[in-house]
């Protein structure tokens, strides 16, 4: 079955909304003062405490500083580090030496099939196929019929193309901007996002 994460949270409103929705992950943007959504790091351990245990908690990072990915996943303040920027194998083997904690994602933008490959080769633990940063479109889904691994979809997701996204066999629907109204989350939006997901049939 496919499992839901919702990122870019940032309030306690943030956090209520997904307790009630109860999807697989919520999504923390971290280190990345660009981003609307980014979270300063001294919000982000009240933001974990609000939440509920059972939802697994995810920093999305840009290009950022090791030492801080490291430790919390060290700490268990994160249980994955989704890595969204130009990060290569050689920084996601560093990561790994400086903590045997959590698990590392990467995200990776698709345009063409070389970076289906490029996906394909990722020494990460997971990856996403991304439409990019600020991206309002998915990318073209027929170039996934090169994955050769387990994957997941972020960018560009929505109530409204979330069929045609669950059909392409992706295990983890990452949606952000797609749940808000007005730049906010919008907790019936994420509640139906995240029915909407699990109503479908296993595959």
């Amino acid at each position: 079955m496919t499992q839901v994460k919702v990122c870019g949270l940032m309030r306690s409103e943030d956090i209520e909304a997904v307790n009630a929705a109860r999807p697989d992950y919520a999504g923390f943007v971290l280190e990345h003062p660009q981003s609307r959504h980014n979270v300063p790091l001294r919000n982000l351990r009240r933001l974990v405490a609000e939440l509920n245990p059972e939802i697994a908690r995810v920093g999305a990072f840009v290009n950022g500083p090791m030492e801080v990915i490291a430790g919390l996943l060290s700490e268990g303040v994160l249980g994955a580090a989704q890595l969204q920027g130009t990060e290569n194998d050689e920084y996601i083997g560093r990561i790994r030496w400086m903590t045997s904690h959590g698990r590392i994602w990467q995200a990776i933008r698709v345009e063409r099939l070389e970076d289906v490959a490029r996906a394909n080769a990722s020494r990460a633990d997971f990856v996403l196929l991304d439409v990019g940063l600020g991206g309002a479109r998915p990318f073209d889904w027929s170039l996934l019929d090169a994955m050769e691994r387990p994957f997941g979809l972020t960018g560009g997701l929505a109530l409204e193309n979330l069929p045609e996204a669950l059909a392409t066999n992706a295990l983890l629907a990452d949606v952000s901007d797609g749940v808000e109204t007005d730049g906010l989350k919008d907790p019936e939006k994420i509640r139906a996002f995240v029915e909407r997901v699990r109503a479908e049939p296993a595959r």
